[in-house]
């Protein structure tokens, strides 16, 4: 193959997916480097908000936040954000956030409680005075949110300062209202007295303060495990696995090929600036750079399964097929079926029977790179080593393709809508987790959130990180016509149909939403890994 002759697999991180042997994007070739456009409005964007962010604060970079009116002069924060402005603190948006936020991907139905969570019916029959615990379980009532993965980590110091991050447990309950309500939230994994299970029956800052310790556990599953390992990294190694195995004239080829654009550059210039080591993450968050940040994403890899990156699979596992008001999981699974609806066409066009997939060795050589590069030749994560059926690489090309697009799109394009008001998704804390109620106030809980330096920084890159450029493509979108046969182009077309009329369909229903949720309508996704 040409192109094995210019792209190479090389080692990121020991355990962790391999990555292309290119570590500047000036060693890039052309067709893969981000258009002047793109280039120009990331630039523009990132000095418009650093600018307006250092500017609207009279606070030193080093200071403590006094108040949230202090926050609230750092910006005219948009719509989305001003929501979340108003409504971080109340038990209902934080169960929102965790179906129809940025990291919809860890709840679970819980049927039994962790041995090392102990609560019991005592503290938390308030929720449910009627019922019991045991009995809310057997109804499937009761939600799971564990962040065992988060254990052990000692903690990052900036500014000369020492910062810290638990491994929660948090309990959810969805009531006869169909709202999702925390009930309960264990900051450390093993059960001491010195680790205390808070309740919404605890004083408002303890409270307050076990769930903030919760939504810094989201973050860092969020942008390390579920936004950088499952679509940034995964998407590059179908990128390259891509490039090395099938010839531009390959029906897979010009399929997958606008699923691939601006991937490449905008990875290693993650690993350049935010993941290196005097990166953004080195600086401005909790778990740091080095041991820890590896050790993190190495745990995150032993969850990454092939059922876990296809929707319907992952929603059945975790059992969330019938759980209210779960709009992730409602687009998400129209779009999955609109996107395998689109690939089973094209592909059922070029493949006439089940020899036709096993007999074709780039085919086959293609998915053997995945596993062997991108999932270290792992058995127990249920990714194919092979082919042998048409269906099995329909459903595995949907898979690649929802990956970079719906998915990406689901975790990455709300994180200044999120994450904008910093209390609400905080990069780092500055105070161990309490190991006593009755000790926290609103003082406490501003000595422990972000410093004035690491809010602002923060901010700007969840900003630049969640806007859109001009030159995007958007889902459907295919102006290289790579495709000279009548019956793939007649497929796109009836592809972009049901996309237009499925964003429709979102739209009509987001109007009733005091929130919308607007990150997998079509419109708001893009073909690719491009932001």
């Amino acid at each position: 193959m040409e192109n094995c002759q210019v792209i190479n697999w090389k080692e990121y991180s020991p355990g962790l997916p391999e990555i292309i042997d290119i570590d500047s994007v000036n060693k890039l070739p052309y067709k893969f480097r981000f258009s002047v456009k793109k280039i120009l409005d990331m630039d523009w964007d990132f000095v418009k908000i650093s600018k307006k962010l250092e500017f609207s604060t009279l606070f030193h970079w080093s200071d403590t936040w006094q108040s949230e009116e202090d926050l609230e002069k750092l910006m005219n924060y948009p719509e989305n954000t001003a929501y979340v402005q108003e409504h971080w603190k109340s038990d209902e948006f934080f169960g929102y956030q965790l179906l129809n936020g940025l990291n919809p991907m860890l709840i679970e139905r819980c049927t039994e409680l962790p041995q090392k969570f102990r609560v019991t019916n005592e503290m938390v029959n308030k929720s449910f005075p009627e019922s019991s615990l045991e009995r809310e379980m057997k109804n499937g009532n009761i939600f799971l949110c564990n962040y065992e993965r988060l254990s052990g980590f000692r903690g990052n110091v900036i500014d000369y300062e020492q910062q810290f991050l638990s491994a929660p447990f948090c309990l959810l309950h969805l009531t006869n209202e169909r709202k999702l309500l925390p009930i309960a939230i264990q900051l450390k994994q093993e059960p001491s007295l010195s680790n205390p299970i808070f309740l919404p029956s605890d004083s408002e800052w303890d409270w307050l303060l076990a769930k903030i310790f919760v939504r810094n556990a989201e973050f860092n599953e969020h942008e390390l495990h579920f936004h950088l390992l499952r679509t940034h990294l995964l998407s590059e190694v179908f990128t390259v696995a891509l490039l090395r195995t099938l010839p531009q004239a390959h029906p897979l080829y010009k399929l997958l090929f606008p699923h691939t654009r601006y991937t490449l550059q905008l990875n290693i210039q993650a690993r350049n600036t935010l993941i290196s080591k005097d990166g953004i993450f080195s600086k401005y968050t909790a778990i740091g750079y080095g041991t820890d940040i590896q050790k993190f994403m190495q745990r995150a890899m032993s969850s990454l399964t092939y059922t876990s990156l296809c929707l319907p699979d992952d929603i059945s596992a975790r059992r969330l097929n019938d759980i209210p008001n779960f709009y992730y999981r409602e687009d998400g699974q129209r779009l999955w079926d609109i996107i395998q609806r689109f690939v089973g066409g094209v592909l059922t066009y070029y493949y006439t029977c089940n020899d036709d997939v096993k007999q074709d060795t780039e085919l086959q050589n293609w998915i053997g790179e995945i596993f062997k590069h991108g999932f270290k030749e792992s058995d127990s994560s249920g990714i194919p080593k092979s082919f042998s059926k048409i269906e099995e690489l329909v459903k595995f090309v949907t898979m690649v393709i929802f990956t970079a697009s719906a998915q990406h799109a689901a975790v990455n394009n709300g994180q200044f809508d999120f994450g904008g008001w910093m209390p609400n998704f905080p990069s780092t804390l500055r105070k161990p987790p309490p190991s006593q109620k009755g000790i926290a106030t609103e003082k406490s809980i501003f000595e422990t959130l972000p410093n004035v330096s690491t809010t602002i920084n923060g901010l700007t890159v969840l900003h630049v990180l969640s806007n859109q450029s001009s030159d995007r493509r958007r889902l459907g979108e295919y102006p290289e016509e790579l495709f000279t046969d009548e019956k793939p182009r007649e497929l796109i077309e009836e592809f972009k149909t049901d996309l237009k009329k499925l964003g429709q369909e979102i739209e009509k229903r987001n109007q009733s939403l005091a929130f919308p949720y607007v990150y997998l309508s079509p419109e708001n996704v893009n073909n690719s890994v491009d932001l």
